[in-house]
């Protein structure tokens, strides 16, 4: 079993910055990929980044490439989505999550996750 436990989500203004992070426990946390998820009230859960075991890969989707960045700290068993220039669109609750089992790609669908987070929300004013 794998517990995920997210925290830093907060209020902030539009052009800020928030750092989330994700405790991971259970497993060996080096051995997988890591994602984080959003979900705004009304809208499905979507994805947002991703990284790879020893973080020499990641991923993004379009709306946050160059805004954000994912890293990892394995030692701490932590995982981190550094949001910079923060726009109201990016209001929702984050979740980080983790697969079951090994990927050929960084997997990018709800679907290949398996543990997640509570979430924590993130508020970006206008």
């Amino acid at each position: 079993q794998v517990q995920l436990v997210e925290s830093g989500g907060g209020l902030v203004q539009s052009g800020g910055s928030l750092r989330l992070s994700c405790a991971a426990s259970g497993r060996t946390f080096s051995s997988y990929f890591m994602g984080w998820f959003r979900q705004a009230p009304g809208k499905e859960r979507e994805f947002v980044s991703a990284i790879s075991w020893n973080g020499g890969s990641t991923d993004y989707t379009d709306s946050v490439k160059g805004r954000f960045t994912i890293s990892r700290d394995n030692a701490k068993n932590t995982v981190y989505l550094q949001m910079n220039s923060l726009k109201p669109e990016d209001t929702a609750v984050y979740y980080c999550a983790a697969p079951s089992r090994y990927y050929n790609n960084l997997p990018q669908r709800v679907g290949q996750y398996y543990y997640w987070g509570q979430g924590t929300q993130v508020t970006v004013s206008s």
